[in-house]
């Protein structure tokens, strides 16, 4: 396996279970957040600090900014609430952004008047589209948004693996190259590419849907099979 420079932005529980399985597979991760000196504070739903992340993640990963995060990778993986990734990648940095794939796992979710969440954008954009427009150097790639973070790194945990991951972007080689990163280092056997960057529409409006199932099924691992 080719080892990899891999920035993460954000430092919640996307970002930490993305990060940790990265590093632990040999890659090098920088953990991007707004505030790195702060490794105390419990994150996210699993309630982890980033001290703990970084006793996990071990020797290949540490935490720093934004900036720091985009600038180290190759490659970059948004991984915050979509209502925050266009200002967390602002602060990254356009020029540390330039030329390099940008995996979104983001979801324009807006809690603002609690649960269910809504989306803050739908039909006619998406978030992905957001940070193409804001980013047009980057090349945009959604993937990873339609499943929870657990079974992002390990599909085989439901079904043995066989269910369907979908990605979209306008870059057909940057499609190509997420589609074999993520079958090497999480196991994905089954990328559906769904088109252009304005497909995202649609897998960011798979959400309110998951949310319903998650709720009527009492757990977040689960999936989506595509027959024909």
């Amino acid at each position: 396996m080719n080892r990899m420079r891999i920035g993460i932005i954000g430092s919640g529980v996307v970002g930490q279970t993305l990060g940790a399985k990265l590093a632990n597979i040999g890659h090098q991760v920088v953990l991007g957040t707004r505030s790195p000196e702060d490794l105390g504070t419990k994150r996210g739903m699993q309630k982890t600090s980033l001290g703990e992340w970084l006793a996990q993640a071990g020797a290949n990963a540490r935490v720093a900014t934004f900036a720091d995060a985009a600038q180290h990778g190759e490659i970059v993986i948004n991984a915050t609430g979509g209502m925050v990734s266009l200002d967390a990648l602002s602060a990254a940095g356009d020029r540390n952004l330039e030329g390099k794939i940008l995996i979104d796992a983001g979801n324009p979710l807006d809690f603002s008047k609690g649960m269910p969440p809504v989306l803050s954008v739908c039909n006619d954009d998406s978030l992905g589209e957001q940070i193409q427009r804001a980013f047009p150097r980057a090349r945009v790639v959604k993937a990873l948004n339609t499943v929870t973070a657990p079974l992002m790194v390990n599909p085989a945990a439901v079904a043995g693996g066989e269910h369907h991951l979908f990605i979209c972007g306008d870059d057909a080689s940057a499609k190509a190259q997420v589609t074999g990163w993520l079958g090497e280092w999480f196991g994905w056997r089954h990328v559906i590419d769904v088109g252009p960057i304005d497909a995202a529409r649609g897998t960011e409006m798979v959400l309110p849907l998951w949310i319903r199932l998650m709720s009527g099924l009492g757990t977040p691992m689960f999936n989506f099979r595509i027959v024909q």
